[in-house]
């Protein structure tokens, strides 16, 4: 059985990214094990004062959810085993974790990427990504020097 480790953060961009192995696991005939990790979209640090950490749970538990929901049907119309999990702590260190408990597996990482925020790396070998701290300010300070440009 082919096991692969799919990261999602959004269900229609998962999907989109999923597609290649989709038609390539129904070609081979070969069923697949589907090991999908969801990668809620982070909290402020100043979150705790006004939510407990149960109702984070709860909020966290239910995003999940309504994201399975979404990606698990295409994957079991094709006859494979789906197994659904829930991010915690670096990601790195479950994907390692993940390949122990489950063997040998490809990793896709299918979270949509974010303007001006860095994604953790789900592999050792992935690139690390770019320092992204300057793009949001860089980016307003080139629209304004447009802005001044084409004012003149």
């Amino acid at each position: 059985m082919d096991n692969i480790i799919a990261y999602v953060d959004d269900a229609e961009y998962a999907l989109h990214q999923l597609a290649p192995m989709l038609n390539e696991a129904s070609s081979a005939r070969q069923p697949a094990q589907w090991i999908l990790v969801a990668c809620p979209p982070r909290m402020s640090r100043h979150i705790n004062k006004w939510v407990n950490h149960t109702a984070r749970e709860n909020w966290r538990n239910k995003w999940a959810d309504k994201l399975f929901k979404l990606i698990t049907p295409r994957l079991h119309v094709r006859g494979d085993k789906v197994i659904t999990l829930l991010s915690s702590g670096p990601l790195l260190e479950m994907t390692q974790e993940l390949q122990l408990k489950y063997g040998t597996a490809r990793v896709l990482d299918a979270r949509r990427p974010k303007f001006g925020q860095d994604l953790q790396p789900v592999t050792p070998d992935q690139p690390p990504g770019q320092d992204s701290r300057w793009s949001v300010p860089g980016a307003v300070a080139g629209m304004a020097a447009f802005l001044v440009l084409a004012s003149e």
